[in-house]
């Protein structure tokens, strides 16, 4: 049974002409896929020696190197956003055990933040995508504490702002940085650390709280009004911010957005199959620390589409996939 909304009236800012064209500007190359036994490798993360991990719905961690793909442990949970850390360890973000920590060479796993865990007296629910800081710090995100990740869209329709950015510091004191974030989704750190970034697939926009310097602890709009659904976002080795474009804006959900909350459940209550589904796209974008778009490339390839997690080193852009069946990458044009 689907769970009640209770819709908050908004007024989204006015869709840019982007949000409309099928394909960007400057072409992008067809992604090579990589299949993988499962679906949904909602994000990829490099390792130092080229290897690629990516989670699966059912649980499973895989490593990808070349055609070789092995499971190097099973969480049992749903991973979502993962990380490798600087020991070989990956910090992966499971939307039904909280936050771990993978060991794949023995497939031992740690909870470092257990589901439930109470933070600033909030439970974390929905943990979602995370960011290392050098000194071991964890920030990772908390899309929304009204529902679970099989209601997604519920959190989106109903537009409430209960999600959070979050810190685990190295000695596991858990501390809330950010509230009221519209489906709080990727995390990355600032090349140079003096920020953290924070998309909110539910207001199309990353939101930037200072690390260092005078506007330290202070938030703000890093880049607004995006053409899409950011989900994943990943600093590169190019010292960019690389966003996993989920989908185009929905003009549906636009229009109803400032009108009665009534219509909104009425949408809710349709069966799943008619609500507004992602597009049939492949689509990153990429911004600098100012917030320019440097890289927007979208495309459309058979058998891969809605792009949730995006990597980029050394000019090679690797992509996940909530739904599809592989994970894939392209070379930069």
């Amino acid at each position: 049974m689907k769970p009640r909304i209770r819709p908050i009236v908004w007024q989204p800012p006015a869709t840019p002409a982007r949000a409309r064209l099928p394909r960007s500007a400057v072409p992008m190359p067809r992604p090579v896929l990589h299949p993988t036994p499962g679906v949904g490798p909602e994000d990829v993360a490099l390792a130092p020696d080229g290897a690629v991990y990516t989670g699966l719905a059912d649980g499973r961690i895989l490593r990808v190197r070349d055609e070789d793909v092995q499971v190097v442990a099973d969480t049992g949970g749903r991973p979502l956003g993962i990380e490798v850390d600087a020991d070989g360890t990956l910090v992966v973000c499971d939307s039904t055990r909280g936050l771990l920590r993978v060991h794949p060479d023995s497939g031992a796993i740690e909870d470092l933040v257990p589901a439930g865990t109470p933070i600033g007296g909030v439970a974390l629910r929905l943990c979602n995508n995370a960011a290392i800081a050098a000194d071991g710090t964890i920030w990772f995100s908390d899309s929304s504490a009204r529902f679970d990740l099989a209601h997604w869209k519920a959190d989106l329709i109903e537009h409430s702002g209960t999600g959070r950015l979050l810190r685990r510091d190295p000695d596991g004191t858990l501390t809330t940085v950010l509230t009221g974030l519209h489906f709080a989704n990727g995390v990355a750190l600032a090349a140079d650390e003096s920020f953290v970034a924070v998309a909110e697939s539910g207001a199309y926009r990353l939101t930037r709280l200072w690390l260092t310097g005078p506007q330290t602890g202070q938030s703000d709009v890093l880049v607004d009004n995006l053409p899409g659904f950011p989900d994943n976002i990943a600093r590169g080795t190019d010292g960019l911010i690389w966003i996993a474009m989920g989908s185009p804006r929905n003009r549906a959900l636009d229009l109803l957005a400032a009108r009665p909350p009534i219509l909104r459940q009425l949408l809710w209550a349709l069966p799943d199959r008619l609500l507004p589904q992602p597009a049939d796209t492949v689509w990153v974008q990429a911004v600098d620390a100012s917030g320019r778009t440097v890289h927007d490339l979208q495309t459309s390839t058979p058998g891969f589409s809605m792009v949730t997690g995006v990597r980029e080193s050394s000019g090679t852009v690797w992509l996940g996939s909530l739904h599809s069946t592989a994970i894939a990458h392209f070379t930069l044009p």
